[in-house]
């Protein structure tokens, strides 16, 4: 019977196109964050550093989690104690160049996404809580 319907080709092409957003999410984001720090040279005109792939992965960890993981990638980077750590960098305000604003407009997005959902949701709960 499943055959003649074909539920068992539906939940594999279903499986698969979840899987399949759910690697692009996780390549997206580092992908983003590379290319505002890295490829539009942000790191380098507030002062910082280019980054290699674990700090753009940690990098980008922090913007899109929650408080909690955010204390342990702080943690971890303090525990670790890579180089750029110390005093290679004096951090200033970016030049106000097209260049910079699109590498903070891509930031923000990227850290913009969480807080959306989260904020959704939180409406959504009070609005259930004030309908009869």
């Amino acid at each position: 019977m499943l055959r003649i319907l074909g539920i068992g080709a539906l939940v594999a092409s279903g499986l698969a196109v979840v899987i399949a957003v759910l690697v692009a999410m996780i390549l997206l984001g580092p992908l983003v964050f590379w290319i505002a720090w890295n490829v539009l040279d942000l790191g380098q005109a507030v002062g910082l550093p280019e980054l290699g792939f674990w700090g753009i992965v940690l990098a980008t960890l922090y913007l899109v989690v929650g408080w909690f993981p955010k204390v342990v990638i702080t943690g971890i980077v303090f525990l670790v104690d890579p180089s750029w750590f110390h005093w290679t960098a004096q951090v200033r305000w970016p030049e106000p160049t097209f260049r910079n604003f699109v590498a903070v407009a891509l930031l923000a997005l990227l850290a913009s996404r969480p807080h959306a959902r989260a904020q959704k949701h939180r409406d959504k709960g009070a609005r259930s809580r004030t309908s009869p």
